[in-house]
């Protein structure tokens, strides 16, 4: 099985922590967000990786290499210009030539402990093209509960709302190839015309999800996965 992991954003929100790497190759925990992704993907069953990159793409392949370190085989898909994310992804698609039947694709800045089995597995039964891996939306802020009478009643610390984000993570079918776009960003041009031709399904997730945006962002993706270990840790006892 084959994934395509977008990893050339500048992340200028990350600065000054990617001024001299890629936003994927910031650090968390003293490992590259990519790392943690590259791992994920071995896990599910992935064979190759091809990289699509751009900015500091010399970070990456000095870290990485051909990806016997992990298990697998990487290739990268340098761009001499942007080309955006759509044209990113068609890209590296088009230099690694898969041969499977679906192709996963990925945002480089995510840390996810999906299982990607199922997703796989509903997309193939759908018959769609395309399916969204989606996480719940949680509010940034802390809620305020407030009753008729106008009294406040209590307070939520950003709880989740009954909404779903795309989590840049997608199961594409072989077909979807022609209809990536050269140039631009296939959240706006694919993806909304495969969903008027309903071609292009979702699979609600509630595993570990988390993109790495900003300096806040990394500083409580570190404090969680610091939890997570410590918890794994004491389970073993």
């Amino acid at each position: 099985m084959h994934a395509i992991v977008l990893a050339g954003g500048r992340g200028e929100r990350l600065r000054p922590f990617t001024e001299d790497r890629p936003k994927p190759m910031v650090e968390v925990l003293g490992v590259p967000i990519l790392a943690y992704q590259v791992q994920w993907l071995q896990t599910q069953g992935v064979s190759d990786v091809t990289i699509s990159c751009g900015y500091r793409q010399e970070v990456i392949a000095s870290y990485f290499g051909d990806g016997a370190r992990w298990g697998l085989r990487i290739a990268y898909a340098v761009e001499d210009e942007p080309l955006g994310r759509g044209g990113g992804i068609k890209h590296a698609w088009r230099m690694a030539q898969p041969t499977g039947d679906v192709v996963i694709a990925t945002n480089g800045d995510i840390i996810t402990n999906l299982d990607l089995g199922p997703v796989i597995a509903q997309h193939r039964a759908s018959g769609v093209l395309a399916t969204l891996v989606l996480a719940p939306f949680v509010s940034p802020y802390g809620i305020v509960e407030v009753d008729e009478h106008n009294r406040v009643r209590g307070f939520r610390e950003k709880p989740e709302l009954p909404y779903w984000i795309n989590g840049g993570i997608y199961v594409f079918s072989r077909e979807v190839f022609d209809e990536l776009p050269n140039r631009g960003d296939h959240e706006t041009t694919t993806f909304p015309d495969l969903a008027r031709r309903e071609l292009l399904g979702a699979y609600c997730s509630r595993a570990y999800w988390r993109a790495v945006d900003t300096a806040k962002d990394l500083s409580e993706v570190s404090r969680e996965l610091e939890q997570r270990l410590l918890t794994a840790f004491l389970a073993q006892r």
